[in-house]
């Protein structure tokens, strides 16, 4: 007679992650008691703890102290890339609001930015192939930690060819945003945009410390890169976006 197999605490996990994607955990609700757990899945209760654990880096529950552990509520933000930098661009310079912050706000968000961190550095391979230079060609990065409601949602990091961004309003640290939109203001109107979009896996060590994720658990992340074109055909930035996958969803609507 086959012995039943005893469930690990990554097991149990995955099925309370399974329970709360389908709703029949829903947001607010309140998990067993270590013992109920313990109980229910046939485990001692250490088993229980590590399970505990793993939910709470996932980022789908949080502990109440003397409360117990809940289903987070998470919101995520719509990200509507067919409008984002296109049209009548909704900058604002005398408040600091700009195309990703308006629309933000208009879901009823509180949205934010880190001071923005600039230097000018080697192209990283990838950087160098979007913008059509040599790897390791000087460029121009401003680096930016967008949060909602005060938690990091994103990571956007802009390059810029040098001949670009030197000596311009783009080596400014601080929230820029010009009328229409910073590169149309110094001279180099995007005409064109292409977008690429990866699942990634987890982030860098870097990264996630930058967003602030839970340690020692894969966040899943999206990876969106924005190649803006000029007038001439030729590269004039490239902005990659970091974010994880249950803070942000991703829309476009396309007519067809």
């Amino acid at each position: 007679m086959p012995v039943e197999k005893k469930l690990t605490a990554r097991d149990i996990t995955d099925l309370l992650l399974s329970q709360i994607a389908s709703g029949e955990l829903p947001p607010g609700a309140k998990l067993g008691s270590t013992a109920e757990l313990a109980e229910k899945y046939g485990v001692v209760d250490k088993t229980i703890y590590r399970v505990i654990s793993l939910l709470k880096a996932s980022g789908q529950v949080e502990g109440h102290q003397g409360k117990g552990v809940f289903v987070r509520d998470i919101r995520p933000l719509e990200w509507q890339l067919h409008q984002f930098e296109r049209g009548e661009r909704r900058d604002d310079q005398a408040t600091g609001r700009d195309d990703w912050k308006a629309a933000a706000e208009e879901q009823g968000r509180a949205p934010t930015q880190d001071t923005p961190q600039v230097s000018v550095e080697p192209a990283p391979p990838n950087v160098a192939e979007w913008l059509q230079l040599e790897p390791g060609t000087f460029v121009v990065v401003r680096r930016r930690i967008r949060r909602v409601d005060g938690e990091p949602f994103q990571l956007a990091d802009s390059w810029f060819p040098t001949g670009i961004a030197l000596d311009t309003d783009l080596m400014l640290e601080e929230d820029v945003t010009r009328p229409g939109g910073i590169l149309a203001y110094i001279g180099h109107p995007q005409k064109k945009l292409r977008d690429e979009i990866r699942s990634w896996p987890p982030t860098t060590p870097e990264e996630a410390e930058r967003l602030e994720l839970p340690k020692g658990v894969g966040t899943p992340i999206i990876r969106h890169a924005r190649i803006g074109y000029g007038a001439d055909g030729k590269p004039v930035r490239v902005m990659v976006t970091i974010a994880p996958g249950n803070l942000n969803t991703l829309v476009y609507e396309l007519e067809v």
